[in-house]
């Protein structure tokens, strides 16, 4: 079976490839060939090693410098006789997304720029084994649109939805063997969302406030890129967790609760409405929720999934979130009872402002400001369609840029 993957040299791009090498499976487990990769341009060097290791048919990047400086660093490669296409720009990330051989689309890419990737590969079909959030807070209903349509299945590899998803999987299957959406079963009373609680989990207020990047990017559990180390700084890694909840399971914003567990241990929980609370175990590393969605829906054996010993386990402690503290968590969860285009405002504001506060433009807590500011200006859209989507991503990013400039 043939994968593509979209963001390979960042953090979940490196694991996903990391679990691929057959020596970390189990005899007789299936073989995934990489078919297509796509990188940005600050790790070509890697995506380089890549390229050698895996001979992909197909790789994006995004310009034509970034092309040429590539095929410069793979001169032996193609002198051998390999044959890798190079394509640039958002037309070459969705040709590594439709790529008639794949069968799985692995989108790790951050941000926004993973939207219209993602819907065309739906399109066709595949399976998306997502890692994109912003896929499904701008878009969640046009994806379930396409999906129903395609007859795509999205698998998700956030560790949260993930444990979720599993903990979750005979109901959907029954729900829709029932012709009907895990609401309309009735089976579900609520989705737990946990979540470490960040770096700040215990400062104050006034000490977030002269907070530093530093600072924000000591998560106490997990490796991840800068971008989304900030967002769980914030919380609002959480918050946009709780719209990509309401989408893929067709859960009400309001049947979803955050949950602070800062050991990582467990992952998420589903309570049912007979009071049952089922949930999925393991360490804080990307490598299991990975795993589980490049084989769904086969539990494969691999090396390279570590395992948690539960007689190892001293506490497990859970306390509920503060909203004063976190003010973007607040807003998310806002934002996620509307069917508007506001989600999509909120993640282009919040993309803007944490890249801001990365570059020493504006301080920790002026990111809730600046996306706060921004929503307040929105005029949101009902039911937005894909044009509306990237118009309204437009106007955020631009007006954001206005006021982190003040």
């Amino acid at each position: 079976m043939a994968i593509s993957i979209l963001g390979s040299t960042g953090s979940i791009g490196r694991q996903t490839l990391d679990i691929l090498q057959s020596e970390h499976l189990a005899p007789g487990a299936p073989v995934l060939k990489v078919a297509a990769l796509a990188a940005g341009a600050s790790n070509l060097d890697l995506l380089s090693q890549q390229i050698v290791q895996f001979e992909p048919e197909l790789v994006a990047v995004p310009s034509d410098s970034d092309r040429e400086s590539l095929r410069a660093s793979l001169a032996d490669y193609f002198k051998s006789g390999k044959k890798t296409e190079i394509l640039v720009g958002e037309e070459g990330l969705i040709a590594c997304a439709t790529h008639p051989a794949v069968k799985t689309v692995v989108t790790a890419v951050v941000g926004f720029l993973g939207v219209k990737p993602t819907l065309e590969a739906i399109k066709t079909g595949k399976t998306i084994a997502l890692a994109n959030k912003e896929t499904m807070v701008a878009a969640g209903h046009l994806v379930n649109e396409l999906a129903a349509k395609h007859g795509s299945k999205i698998v998700p590899v956030d560790s949260e939805h993930s444990a979720i998803y599993q903990s979750l999987e005979a109901s959907i299957l029954k729900a829709q063997a029932a012709g009907k959406s895990l609401e309309q079963a009735g089976e579900v009373e609520k989705l737990l969302l946990t979540g470490s609680g960040g770096p700040f989990r215990t400062w104050s207020e006034e000490a977030m406030a002269r907070a530093t990047v530093s600072d924000a990017l000591k998560h106490p559990n997990w490796s991840m890129g800068a971008k989304i180390t900030i967002d769980s700084a914030t919380l609002m890694n959480k918050g946009l967790e709780v719209i990509e909840a309401r989408w893929l399971f067709s859960i009400p914003a309001h049947k979803i609760e955050v949950v602070i567990h800062p050991q990582s241990i467990l992952h998420s929980a589903v309570e049912f409405v007979d009071g049952s609370i089922v949930g999925q175990l393991g360490l804080p590393d990307m490598r299991l929720p990975i795993h589980f969605a490049l084989y769904h829906p086969q539990r494969v054996p691999s090396a390279r999934v570590p395992r948690l010993s539960l007689s190892e386990l001293k506490d497990l402690t859970f306390e509920k979130p503060s909203f004063s503290r976190f003010p973007c968590l607040a807003m998310a969860q806002e934002v996620a009872a509307t069917d508007d285009s506001s989600a999509c405002v909120l993640n282009a504001a919040n993309e803007i402002a944490v890249d801001s506060f990365l570059k020493g433009t504006i301080t920790f807590t002026d990111i809730a400001r600046t996306i706060e500011r921004t929503l307040s200006a929105h005029k949101p859209i009902k039911a937005p369609q894909l044009g509306d989507i990237l118009e309204a991503d437009r106007w955020a990013r631009e007006k954001s840029v206005s006021l982190v400039a003040v």
